[in-house]
């Protein structure tokens, strides 16, 4: 089960391309100028099997997926059984939105679980002080876009370049 505030079917605002976006509750940041402060109650939302949220991806063949929130970190166990569902039954890219840096992530097993079926980590609290609005995929400068295979790899944060005449 995952808390889901709302599932957003081709978007192109959270990674590149069409996109099926997983909106989840709870985040303990509360970073001020969030631009989703509705998300920060985990209780909130409704409680949603995975394989709802699967099948709602799957019927999609053209649309990557993103997880956002809230913070997907904070329901690791449900976004992990997911990601792997979505990795097994299609090629679909997974791209996750994070308050918490790489590094912090790393050193939890369940999100370090998680990671080994994401694509792209869009990492970092956001900062106000640093909003950019030109930037890719991301509201301020300190967040960055990982390259998570690469990461684990490394076992250090690597940061995906990205270039919109380019794909995955």
């Amino acid at each position: 089960m995952i808390r889901v505030l709302d599932i957003i079917q081709e978007t192109a605002a959270d990674g590149p391309g069409f996109r099926t976006a997983i909106y989840c509750a709870g985040c303990e940041n509360r970073c001020p100028g969030c631009h989703n402060p509705e998300s920060w109650d985990i209780q909130g939302g409704k409680p949603t099997p995975t394989e709802e949220i699967l099948k709602i991806i799957l019927d999609d063949p053209f649309a990557d997926v993103t997880f956002s929130g809230g913070d997907p970190m904070l329901q690791a166990e449900g976004f992990s059984k997911l990601a792997k569902a979505i990795k097994t039954n299609s090629n679909k890219n997974i791209w996750c939105y994070t308050g918490y840096t790489f590094e912090e992530v790393i050193k939890v097993p369940e999100r370090k679980e998680l990671l080994q079926c994401v694509d792209i980590l869009v990492d970092g609290r956001f900062v106000q002080e640093l909003k950019d609005e030109s930037l890719y995929f991301r509201g301020s400068s300190n967040q960055r876009l990982i390259d998570v295979k690469k990461s684990l790899e490394a076992n250090k944060a690597i940061i995906y370049d990205y270039d919109p005449k380019k794909t995955l």
